[in-house]
């Protein structure tokens, strides 16, 4: 069974002040006095999610809905896909603003609900519709898509300007639009079900299409400023490095798989390409590029700048060199929990650790790994100040 909680909390920020250093640093970016935007909204699968998960599969069985998940900063399960915050909440923290609610949370649909914005993420989402799996033979199930998390923003938009969406002009303008990460699953699906390498590659240009699409419309119900992430390096998931083990397709200076990661690479390319595109035909719309690729490498070539010792390795799951194992997985079984999850890459195989998600947002919100930088969005604000980071445990609803 998993180790005891006991002692766990937000003292952990206490005892390692590198991690504190780290955090600081997130939120030491030119943020407005008055906000530069007044909402957030987001969009994507695990990676974004804040909780709809929990709401849209609603058996409650799933471990993610359950303690160990979100214990390091929550103290309880929230829905996210591990132990503490993801690079969303520390967006939103760095603007001034609340968390951003899961959309599905909001059980009555009133506007009041989504006064500072609305996520429509959902864990295990995919951009591309089942049945563009079907029609190749391949049956990933009824899953969320972006298509129907564009229809919740619609619905959204709606409570604000019923009858008339061209009425949000206003919101929409202000609000910042996070479109990812998103297409990682209309690959890990058929990947982790074995289907062909060769076969899974050629969805990536169907995956950007998609994901272009949805941010044309976002720009045609009044978006004008945008941040889209990339893929993650998924060679460097242990839960693939299990499934996917090499005698000779390692990088030597990280571990992780080559081959998994040039397909990420791969996929970032295309994504940058459309983005390139996008940008000519919306020359009045900024539309950032967020490396999260980039981003995350720098954590597994340098792991131990960010306080990290085992970078390759789950946090929350079974045995084995990454911490990882066939049949049991965080929560379920007889799985085993570090004593410290800001020392491990992955928090559950899968998913980064809360310590990588700040690195990640570290990255993006300084700048570096932004393409333009994402102060370019922010350029309408005439204060900045330096925020210092809520230590405290508010709900994240």
């Amino acid at each position: 069974m998993a180790s005891s909680l006991s002692g766990r909390g937000g003292g952990r920020w206490l005892l390692f002040p590198i991690m504190a250093a780290a955090a600081a640093a997130v939120l030491a970016v030119a943020a407005p006095a008055s906000a530069c935007y007044t909402r957030v909204f987001s969009f994507g699968d695990s990676l974004a999610d804040t909780g709809n998960y929990r709401f849209f599969y609603t058996n409650g069985s799933d471990p993610v809905l359950r303690l160990p998940y979100g214990e390091t900063f929550f103290h309880r399960a929230t829905g996210r896909f591990t132990d503490g915050r993801i690079v969303l909440d520390f967006i939103a923290d760095a603007l001034g603003l609340p968390f951003v609610p899961p959309y599905l949370s909001g059980r009555r649909r009133r506007a009041e609900d989504f006064l500072h914005g609305a996520n429509f993420a959902v864990g295990g989402a995919t951009a591309l519709g089942p049945d563009f799996f079907r029609d190749r033979g391949f049956d990933v199930g009824d899953v969320v898509h972006l298509d129907m998390e564009m229809k919740w923003f619609r619905d959204m938009l709606n409570l604000f300007c019923p009858g008339n969406l061209s009425r949000c002009s206003d919101m929409m303008n202000q609000s910042l639009f996070i479109v990812g990460e998103i297409g990682g699953n209309d690959y890990n699906l058929p990947l982790i079900r074995r289907i062909p390498f060769k076969n899974v590659i050629t969805f990536a240009p169907a995956v950007i299409a998609k994901i272009s699409s949805t941010i044309t419309e976002l720009i045609r119900l009044g978006a004008k400023a945008l941040v889209v992430p990339g893929n993650l390096p998924i060679g460097c998931l242990p839960m693939y490095l299990l499934i996917f083990q090499s005698k000779e397709d390692y990088d030597l200076g990280t571990g992780c798989i080559r081959r998994l990661n040039e397909f990420a690479w791969y996929h970032n390319k295309l994504l940058i390409k459309e983005l390139e595109k996008l940008r000519k035909l919306h020359p009045g719309v900024t539309i950032i590029y967020a490396d999260y690729y980039g981003a995350a490498m720098e954590v597994f070539v340098h792991p131990q700048r960010y306080g990290i010792e085992y970078p390759l390795m789950a946090c929350c799951g079974g045995e084995g060199r990454y911490g990882v194992s066939p049949g049991v997985r965080c929560g379920r079984g007889e799985y085993k929990l570090c004593e410290n999850p800001e020392t491990h890459g992955s928090w559950d195989g899968l998913h980064p650790s809360e310590s990588v998600y700040r690195a990640i947002a570290t990255s993006l919100l300084r700048g570096s790994r932004t393409q333009p930088p994402i102060a370019t969005a922010a350029s309408s604000c005439t204060h900045s100040l330096v925020r210092q980071e809520h230590l405290s445990n508010t709900s994240p609803f």
